[in-house]
């Protein structure tokens, strides 16, 4: 039997499966954009009271837009399956589609891995960057941070003062993904952000804003937001020629956390380290979940798996013997 539904009766229902997600602890802000999404859909092809056939509404939702990748589709899918799950328990009969109709996939995405000549380009150019909001000293430590300890940006936009201890060489992420950490720093590291330190106090001063604690400040002293310093790292990507002019495609703000990640898994390689021994300590540096987060960057460049293959070749040839 097909379930019929209107717009405004699948909007009620949206709103009761936010509550229950709510209730259970998850934020579900982007599921709640694809639930919302879908019943715009439905309110523009069947109307606002329209009786729509439930299955038919979702697969013509699933194929709106053609071409499109299937992790993508498949994560668009998710929640509106998880609704039509909470829909069946007030009502047995209602209609619940099957996985097959967007399967999840994993992602075949690899990062764009900076060069160690591209990140010396990059802290040049941001040395001598003149924005509107974002001071050369600021934009150029807020990379450091990123390439030298490989924290995401939102952990590096919410570092504070009492968070870094230069003495000691640490930072302090706090509940980031669920969980916090401590994350050792180079005396070089340190160095420089305690230069910044200065020149962050002298834009406070100057500004009179009062000392609202966060490490990264904007020219006016107000405190540099995450998507700010990733818009200034995207313009500086811009010009110099490694992400196109436009676009969403080519490097990214985020690379810096991938590019920490492979050359220090480079580094080890060529130390002869034994990498999968490792792994655990990157992962808990990187503050990863688990270990499976970690191993993606063993295949996200070319050059690790080259040196792979020739410390394996030369163990079969020294384990073969002369002949």
């Amino acid at each position: 039997m097909t379930t019929m539904v209107t717009a405004a009766e699948l909007a009620g229902d949206v709103e009761a499966f936010l509550r229950f997600k709510r209730a259970m602890g998850a934020p579900y802000r982007r599921g709640q954009r694809d639930l919302e999404s879908f019943v715009h859909f439905v309110a523009q092809q069947w109307g606002e009271h329209g009786q729509a056939p439930l299955d038919e509404a979702i697969t013509r939702w699933c194929e709106r837009i053609p071409g499109r990748k299937a992790v993508t589709l498949g994560n668009e899918f998710g929640p509106i399956r998880q609704l039509c799950l909470h829909r069946r328990r007030r009502d047995p009969s209602s209609y619940v589609p099957e996985h097959a109709l967007a399967p999840v996939k994993d992602a075949t995405f690899l990062p764009y891995i900076f060069s160690h000549d591209e990140v010396r380009r990059i802290l040049a150019a941001a040395a001598t960057h003149r924005g509107r909001f974002v001071g050369a000293s600021t934009l150029r430590t807020f990379i450091l941070v990123l390439y030298c300890t490989g924290l995401r940006l939102g952990e590096a936009a919410r570092l504070r003062m009492v968070d870094v201890n230069l003495d000691r060489g640490l930072l302090v992420i706090q509940a980031s993904k669920g969980r916090s950490r401590i994350v050792p720093i180079r005396t070089d590291l340190a160095a420089e952000i305690r230069c910044y330190a200065a020149e962050r106090q002298r834009i406070l001063s100057e500004r009179g804003r009062y000392d609202h604690d966060l490490l990264f400040v904007r020219l006016d002293g107000s405190p540099l937001p995450m998507a700010v310093g990733s818009f200034a790292i995207r313009r500086l990507l811009r010009k110099l020629g490694i992400k196109p002019p436009r676009g969403r495609c080519g490097a990214r703000s985020y690379e810096f956390r991938h590019a920490f990640a492979v050359h220090r898994l480079m580094a080890w390689a060529q130390e002869g380290v034994d990498i999968h021994a490792k792994l655990p300590w990157l992962s808990a540096y990187l503050g990863h979940q688990n270990i499976i987060g970690t191993e993606v960057y063993l295949k996200a460049t070319p050059q690790l798996l080259e040196l792979a293959c020739d410390r394996f070749e030369h163990h079969l040839r020294r384990s073969r013997g002369p002949r």
